[in-house]
């Protein structure tokens, strides 16, 4: 076990310090600096009596006296962490029936805001339990039992989060996967996680747009036929013809003969038994892929009493939850580990009541993200960087024709969030009484592991401040040394927590080779960081083959192979270049065939190559490709990446190091003389 300390010198040496909100601080979970510390302290020296006080919230059919066990120094074994082992216990039982037998059974759980603001409806605890019961009943009809893989491809409607706890009722494992990718990445998906049984609906509008999932999951079907894998059962919700949308009221989307409908299911399978299923602490919860540097997506897993304790705490403690007064909203998809931690499992597991929004920030207009907070009295919220970026482009009289006088706590995540974009929440929306905290966390963390305490952290724009508890950061070199005090490296944590994924779904020797080879004895998060004289932690992104768009994580081998699938293409290479909103956006550079040319029809198709392979959000623009005689390789072949991202950063001045170990020096110019008549982003 590690002893690792984390020393706090809060002597700040900075001007740009925001104390928290009085009024926050005077009611908070945790009301002072000295209280953070004292329970820091805590976990860190004590994790099993830390952790075992807060997993008392909950509930255990049967207790364990086990704490935390791991071994992370690939050196001395397999990788493993385990966290109550020999419980047994339930996810969603904890999220609704332990909720309902407090008393809160008529408290309001869900609050659906549809991408039309007429689109609306509210759900209890106790009627979100009953259909969550109805819909693990379809599930078990279908075949479904403890240890089964689950897909679910939906947009953000009740049914997604009731068909994610109805597989955990049932101790199935569910993989939801984001309805804004592509037949290709879901079947991916569906065939890595072996799933059987698909949950999706006919289809969505987002914005002015209509999306056909229908026709998307056709196409997933056929690829995963092709691949010799059956989908044995796909439940369809006719979301489409719920929608009262005045100029989508003809669209009709007609589901293949004999197709399996939810309403219909949930009424065939009403005479079942209700059965919670307990399941050991270890067992999987679910699956969430993520983008792996080698192109092939990961399957991260997060198993049950670890998780779920995880998110229970860092919700109560990084949004302050007041069970009895918020209305809490996160923005974010359930496609992503934001909408599985801190939209669905942590906010129900302090009985909460959330906002779900299936909308856009700035649909109908870019007043509509404040719209909803008014409209339902939001206090805590949760959105990211780019979408903050993107409302700050407009007049500040979208923001200020709507009453945020409900707001105590703005969160962001996804993105290390700039001083600019965080001042403007500050100033502009909270009018300096909200707190505003920047959450540093991934897929792999399961939940916040830098942040702060909006009631007892003075906060820096575009730091993320202080440890989570339990958690042990720790800065360290290329040859794996800890750099103490101010400095800055690659970021580590030195010590296991609850919540973080256990292995990679079928290949463990990735997850030990990907988290825990570069730097043995620390789980590596892949950013680099520095750490400032007050032991404030400022994440400085990537450091391997990955880039931020918009707060989600892309391969860039994924988008290469994607490019070099088109015939005209002989090579590709792709680098994270910077966009004003999104942070970031793929920058490619491709080889033609001697005999093409990179044309606008070129260009168009090569888009939608990337559109049907991985999904709209990887799409380059249209000035982000770029043709490339040669790529600038040392002679063993490699790619010398530093050079292309500089380049398309598009600084002709910026220093590209070292240039000696190129086969061809003289390809750089080639580079930049394309460079210089494309745009950025």
């Amino acid at each position: 076990m590690s002893d690792c300390k984390v020393k706090f010198d809060l002597n700040y040496n900075d001007e740009d310090i925001y104390n928290p909100p009085m009024s926050l601080s005077a009611q908070a979970n945790v009301p002072s600096i000295s209280a953070y510390r004292e329970l820091y302290d805590e976990s860190i020296a004590n994790p099993k009596i830390f952790w075992s006080k807060v997993a008392a919230h909950l509930y255990f059919q049967t207790p364990s006296d086990k704490g935390l066990e791991w071994n992370f120094d690939v050196r001395k074994g397999r990788v493993f962490v385990n966290f109550m082992k020999g419980a047994r216990t339930n996810i969603s039982y904890n999220c609704l029936d332990r909720i309902i037998q407090q008393g809160h059974g008529s408290k309001v759980a869900f609050k659906w805001e549809g991408n039309c603001e007429h689109d609306q409806l509210e759900i209890t605890y106790e009627e979100l339990r009953e259909r969550v019961i109805a819909f693990s009943k379809v599930l078990r009809s279908k075949g479904v039992r403890k240890g089964d893989v689950v897909a679910i491809y939906m947009p953000m409607v009740v049914e997604l989060p009731i068909a994610m706890l109805a597989c955990s009722r049932i101790g199935a494992i569910h993989s939801v996967v984001f309805a804004g990718f592509s037949s290709d990445s879901l079947a991916k998906r569906i065939l890595q996680a072996g799933s059987k049984v698909l949950v999706t609906a006919d289809g969505f509008f987002r914005a002015n747009k209509f999306i056909n999932l229908k026709d998307l999951v056709v196409d997933s079907v056929n690829i995963c036929k092709d691949s010799k894998h059956e989908i044995e059962s796909i439940i369809w919700l006719e979301h489409v013809k719920r929608v009262r949308q005045p100029n989508y009221c003809n669209v009709v989307v007609s589901l293949p003969p004999g197709s399996l409908l939810w309403d219909s299911e949930v009424k065939a399978a009403s005479h079942l038994e209700d059965v919670v299923e307990w399941v050991e602490a270890e067992d999987p919860s679910f699956i969430l892929y993520t983008s792996g540097s080698t192109g092939a997506p990961k399957g991260i897993v997060h198993t049950t009493a670890g998780y779920m304790t995880y998110a229970f705490e860092t919700t109560r403690r990084s949004f302050d939850a007041h069970p009895e007064s918020d209305v809490y909203w996160c923005m974010a998809d359930c496609g992503w580990i934001t909408g599985h931690t801190y939209g669905v499992y942590g906010p129900l597991l302090n009985g909460l009541t959330t906002v779900i929004f299936e909308g856009v920030p700035s649909y109908p207009d870019s007043s509509r993200t404040w719209k909803v907070v008014e409209k339902y009295g939001v206090t805590k919220l949760y959105t990211s960087p780019t979408a903050v970026r993107s409302l700050m482009g407009f007049s500040e009289d979208f923001v200020k024709r709507h009453d945020r006088s409900s707001l105590k706590v703005i969160g962001t995540v996804g993105e290390p969030i700039n001083p600019s974009a965080w001042k403007w929440l500050y100033n502009v929306v909270g009018e300096g009484k909200c707190a505003v905290i920047d959450t540093y966390w991934q897929t792999e963390t399961g939940g916040h592991v830098i942040t702060a305490m909006p009631g007892a952290t003075a906060t820096k724009p575009g730091s993320a401040t202080l440890p989570s508890f339990g958690i042990v950061p720790q800065i360290v070199d290329s040859d794996g040394a800890v750099l103490e005090g101010p400095n800055e490296g690659n970021l580590c944590i030195a010590q296991a927590w609850p919540g973080m994924m256990r292995t990679v779904w079928g290949d463990h020797d990735r997850f030990e080779k990907t988290y825990f080879s570069s730097f043995p004895g620390f789980y590596f998060t892949g950013d680099g960081a520095r750490r400032d004289a007050d032991g404030y932690y400022w994440v400085t992104g990537r450091v391997d083959d990955l880039m931020n768009v918009s707060g989600h994580l892309l391969s860039t081998a994924e988008i290469e192979s994607a490019l070099t699938s088109h015939e005209n293409v002989v090579e590709a290479a792709v680098v994270a270049a910077p966009h004003d909103i999104k942070g970031q956006t793929p920058y490619c550079f491709v080889t033609l065939a001697s005999d093409a040319e990179l044309n606008a029809e070129l260009v168009a198709e090569l888009q939608q190559i990337v559109r049907i392979k991985i999904g709209a959000i990887a799409v380059p623009g249209s000035t982000d490709i770029q043709n490339a005689t040669s790529l600038p390789k040392t002679r063993s072949g490699k790619i010398t990446r530093r050079i292309l991202r500089k380049v398309a950063e598009g600084d002709p001045n910026a220093d590209l190091g070292d240039l000696s170990t190129l086969v061809d020096e003289n390809v750089v110019q080639l580079l930049w003389g394309g460079r210089r008549g494309a745009k950025s982003g």
